[in-house]
C-alpha cells in the first residue's frame, strides 16, 4: 500500500512520522526549508517526551512519488483548489483522496441523500477545482483531531491526541475505508471508520466557526473567549445558529452547545490556529470554517446573523493583515 501525504506540515508531518516508523510505504510532499531538512537528516517527532528520527521520502514535486493507493491532503482548506494540478502524478484509476482538512468538506453533498445531494460548496470549492479535478467518487473523509506543531524545519511535536476519524460519503464501511484504517491503527494511531462522519465534522466545526474567528478579533485564548459573558455569547449564538443548519441537512448532536463550549474552556490558555496564522502572517482559513457555514445557510435556507456579522468583520481583519483574499 502506497500513501502519500500531500502538505506535511504539523497534522501531515506527524502522521508521515508515525507510518515510516511502523515501515508503511509512505512519502511526503512539503516545501521550504521544512522539506530540505526532512530530505538531510530524515523527519524528527517529538512526543511524549521522546525524540525520535525517522528517515522519509519526501518531494515539492508528485512527479518524483509516482501513483498512489491513498493520498491523504492535510493543507489548509483554501490552499487545496490551487494545487489540484500537481497532484495529478499521484493519482491512477484505484486512487483514494483522504480529505483530512478542517471545515465543511467539499464533497459534504455527494452521497447524501436528500433534496441538496451534489450540491457544489464554492466557498471551499471555488470554480469546483476538486469537485471535477478528483471526482468525488475518489473521496475518503477524514476528521483530524491531534494538534502539533513545525517546532523547526523537520521537526514536528505532537502536543495532543492520535485520533484521525474516517468515513465514506454514503456511510458505508468499504474496503478502501478499512484498509487505511488498519494501516493508520497499526502506526499506533487511531483511526475509527464512522457511518456518520458528518455528525463529527460539525462538532468539531462548531467550535473552529465560533472560537477562531473571536480569538483572532480579540487575540484571546480558548479559556478567556469560553468563560467572558460577551464573547462566550457571541460563541453560543454562533453554534445555535450553525446547528440549525446542520439538523436540516440530517445531522445529530451527541452533545449541547454549552457543553462543547465548556470543552472548549477546559482545554485552557490555548492560542486557536487563525490566532495563530494571523500573528505569524500565514494566510488565514476564514472561508471554509465560516464561509461555508454561512454558504449553508443560504442553500438551506436559515439566517445565519451572528455568523454574518462575524464573518464580516473577520473578513475585514484578514484583508488589512493582507492575508485574505
Amino acid at each position: 500500500m502506497k500513501i502519500c501525504i500531500f502538505g506535511a506540515g504539523a497534522i501531515g508531518g506527524y502522521m508521515g512520522a508515525k507510518l515510516a516508523e511502523a515501515g508503511a510505504d509512505v512519502s511526503l510532499v512539503a516545501r521550504g526549508p521544512h522539506l530540505a531538512a526532512m530530505q538531510g537528516d530524515g523527519l524528527t517527532l517529538i512526543e511524549d517526551g521522546v525524540r525520535k528520527t525517522v528517515p522519509v521520502t519526501a518531494s515539492d514535486n508528485a512527479a518524483d512519488l509516482g501513483v498512489q493507493d491513498y493520498v491523504i491532503v492535510t493543507l489548509k482548506a483554501h490552499s487545496v483548489p490551487p494545487v489540484v494540478p500537481k497532484m495529478a502524478p499521484l493519482i491512477g484509476s484505484e486512487t483514494t483522496i483522504v480529505s483530512g482538512v478542517n471545515g465543511v468538506p467539499w464533497w459534504y453533498f455527494h452521497g447524501l441523500e436528500g433534496p441538496y445531494e451534489g450540491t457544489r460548496l464554492q466557498t471551499v470549492d471555488p470554480g469546483n477545482a476538486q469537485w471535477d479535478g478528483f471526482g468525488p467518487d475518489r473521496v475518503l473523509g477524514c476528521v483530524v483531531y491531534p494538534a502539533a506543531e513545525v517546532a523547526e524545519p523537520g521537526v514536528i511535536n505532537h502536543i495532543e491526541g492520535n485520533r484521525f476519524s474516517l468515513g465514506e460519503p454514503d456511510g458505508s464501511k468499504s474496503e478502501r475505508a478499512m484498509r487505511l484504517s488498519k494501516a493508520l491503527m497499526a502506526a499506533g494511531l487511531k483511526a475509527p471508520v464512522r457511518p456518520r462522519l458528518r455528525d463529527e465534522i460539525w462538532v468539531k466545526l462548531w467550535g473552529n466557526l465560533s472560537f477562531n474567528p473571536i480569538s483572532a478579533l480579540t487575540h484571546a485564548t480558548l479559556d478567556v473567549l469560553c468563560t467572558d459573558p460577551g464573547t462566550r455569547a457571541v460563541a453560543r449564538n454562533m453554534m445555535l445558529e450553525a446547528q440549525t443548519i446542520a439538523e436540516a441537512l440530517g445531522v445529530k448532536f451527541p452533545i449541547d452547545v454549552d457543553r462543547r463550549i465548556d470543552g472548549g474552556a477546559a482545554v485552557g490558555a490555548h492560542r486557536t490556529s487563525m490566532l495563530q496564522d494571523l500573528d505569524a502572517g500565514r494566510p488565514m482559513e476564514i472561508d471554509a470554517l465560516l464561509g461555508s457555514v454561512q454558504e449553508l445557510g443560504r442553500i438551506t435556507g436559515h439566517a445565519t446573523p451572528t455568523i454574518d456579522t462575524v464573518l464580516a468583520l473577520t473578513q475585514l481583519r484578514g484583508r488589512v493583515a493582507g492575508l485574505y483574499s
